[in-house]
């Protein structure tokens, strides 16, 4: 599992908890596990899509598909929110760095 052995895996999980603490992390694999399922669903869906007669590969359906993961993921996984937020932030600032 990408070279990683158990006394890392025990390191890793160690550091995880001290920074999210054991309230967080139910939340946090919750809102990973959705993600992930919602993520398979969507890709089923678009492997399942044939273009119809006159349709382009490529359409809005897949589009909407990535739009309606996003907006799952933002959702679901605590913390995504904030993040975004800060980001938007972050553009709106170098936006007005730039002018």
């Amino acid at each position: 599992m990408f070279g990683l052995g158990t006394p890392e895996l025990i390191v890793i999980g160690v550091i995880v908890f001290l920074i999210f603490g054991a309230k967080r992390i139910p939340e946090i694999g919750k809102g990973l596990g959705g993600a992930i399922r919602e993520f398979r669903d969507a890709r089923k869906e678009i492997s399942g899509h044939t273009p119809r007669q006159g349709e382009k590969e490529g359409s809005k359906k897949e589009t909407s598909v990535e739009s309606k993961i996003a907006e799952k993921v933002v959702n679901q996984v605590p913390g995504i929110k904030q993040v975004m937020g800060v980001k938007d932030k972050v553009d709106k600032v170098k936006e007005l760095m730039k002018s």
